[in-house]
């Protein structure tokens, strides 16, 4: 049962974090269809958890009964760790909008 919640956290959650990332996304991103946000969205949330962990969750001390871990890393909401998520999911989506070729202007004149 641990892996089909997993499945639907990481589903949900890569939506969320996509579609934030396709907002803050820097330039004309709108062409890349749904399902690749989604993706981005779980890269984002992957790597920017990871990255935040490496450079500052790694120490933060026990809490909660629970040692610091990187889908958990403070007490409370990690608003931080969801802020790096997003930054990286917007990182993926300028990627993948140029690597699609979908980010450019197909105007002919």
């Amino acid at each position: 049962m641990d892996v089909i919640w997993f499945v639907i956290v990481t589903l949900v959650g890569g939506a969320i974090i996509g579609i934030l990332g396709k907002m803050v996304a820097p330039g004309d991103r709108d062409k890349i269809p749904f399902w690749l946000t989604v993706v981005c969205g779980i890269v984002g949330m992957l790597v920017g958890s990871y990255l935040y962990w490496a450079l500052f969750g790694s120490n933060n001390p026990r809490f909660d009964g629970h040692k610091a871990e990187p889908d958990n890393a403070t007490n409370g909401i990690d608003w931080m760790r969801h802020l790096w998520q997003v930054v990286v999911a917007a990182v993926a989506v300028m990627l993948a909008a140029a690597v699609t070729g979908r980010g450019k202007s197909s105007r002919l004149s």
